[in-house]
């Protein structure tokens, strides 16, 4: 059949071609084509063959692709898990900032309106009064403001006491003044009292708000009828109580700065903010009253908004940290200290301490409880209530 055979076109486009020399040279061309045609339609097997696209009877399969190897899948996968993560990332900080917000805007609500404004020699002095009966003033501690005293004071009040509770300088709308030394912060209680009409009254200091009631029986030994020093933070025996390696202080400092640290903080380890600022064991959580666990997370977070009260935070640092200048052994009217076996802030041993300067004293320490009386709040409510009911008889 050389020659003069027939055949098809080698493009299978159903064209019939002479079987001559130049038509082999022209199928030899058109073969090359041919194999470029299929390398934009296919891949090169192992074999080094071209592997066509398999036309089925059924058109409506769809073909089959072969990617070469370094394709951009991969590459898009990866964009797409990092889009996904970014967009978590930005979603989960949206909700955290927002629920801050939140938070932070209930805690501002939560003093505000509740205390009343008074001009002193040393600026703007901030009380409020709560309850109805004989008149009792307690000075809150580290981290609180009258809000604190009051809380402090609850037991005291629901037993017939009106509870005359400031905030000490630097804490809340109370101004920090050039000189807050604690001769003249008990002063501003005297200007207090004489807004109020109160000539003389009992007074507990809690915490680092001691040395505060301290100075003023001191100092206004006839406006004072009674004194509490309730788990007593002060230097009285040439080491600070709460003394603190640079590194930790650092982070407590910047703590205790700022309303999103300290928030964060209180939202990821409340245990671990009732174990440091406010020195108690918080083991001791799961063996007490619902009650009594309410109320120390309540006191931890009562510390909102911090910022607030940062000025007196630090003054308390600084004032508890040096050795009190105060004598103790001139306090003529009754004394009564309590504090607990294993506050952190050991204030049993100052509690003691003091007691062994002033022989009328009155010493009550508790077995636990830490530095917030954890599971004694009543027992320190009737205590006090004793005290002060046997000394006005």
């Amino acid at each position: 059949m050389a020659g003069s055979a027939r055949d098809c076109d080698p493009l299978g486009n159903g064209r019939v071609v002479s079987d001559t020399v130049d038509d082999r040279r022209n199928a030899a061309r058109l073969g090359a084509l041919r194999a470029d045609r299929n390398r934009t339609m296919g891949c090169v097997d192992d074999a080094g063959r071209i592997a066509r696209h398999v036309r089925s009877a059924d058109r409506r399969a769809p073909p089959v692709i072969c990617l070469q190897a370094g394709a951009d899948m991969p590459r898009l996968t990866r964009r797409r898990v990092l889009l996904g993560a970014g967009s978590t990332i930005l979603l989960g900080s949206g909700f955290i900032w927002s629920s801050f917000r939140r938070d932070l805007a209930t805690a501002e609500r939560r003093i505000s309106d509740r205390s009343r404004i008074i001009m002193t020699a040393f600026g703007a002095l901030e009380y409020a009064v709560a309850g109805s009966g004989d008149p009792l003033m307690m000075i809150h501690g580290t981290g609180g403001g009258f809000d604190q005293g009051l809380r402090f004071a609850y037991a005291l009040r629901q037993r017939g006491h009106r509870i005359v509770a400031p905030s000490r300088f630097g804490y809340l709308r109370s101004d920090f003044p050039a000189d807050p030394s604690l001769a003249h912060q008990a002063d501003a209680f005297a200007v207090l009292l004489d807004h109020l009409g109160i000539d003389r009254l009992p007074v507990v200091g809690g915490s680092a708000g001691a040395l505060s009631a301290s100075a003023f029986a001191l100092r206004h030994p006839d406006r004072c009828s009674a004194l509490v020093l309730l788990v007593p933070v002060a230097n009285v025996t040439g080491s600070d109580p709460v003394e603190m390696g640079r590194l930790q202080e650092s982070a407590v400092r910047a703590l205790l700065t700022s309303d999103l640290l300290y928030w964060s903080a209180l939202e990821a380890a409340p245990e671990r903010i009732i174990g440091t600022l406010l020195a108690t064991d918080p083991k001791l959580l799961p063996n007490v009253s619902p009650s009594e666990r309410r109320r120390a997370f309540a006191i931890a977070s009562d510390m909102m908004p911090i910022h607030a009260r940062t000025d007196g935070m630090l003054n308390d640092a600084r004032q508890a940290g040096q050795p009190a200048k105060l004598d103790f052994a001139q306090l003529r009217m009754p004394l009564l200290l309590i504090s607990a076996e294993d506050d952190r802030f050991n204030t049993a041993t100052t509690a003691r301490t003091i007691a062994t300067m002033v022989p009328h004293a009155d010493l009550t320490i508790f077995p636990d409880g830490g530095h917030i009386w954890l599971g004694h709040d009543e027992e320190v409510a009737q205590r006090i209530e004793g005290f002060i009911a046997f000394e006005r008889n």
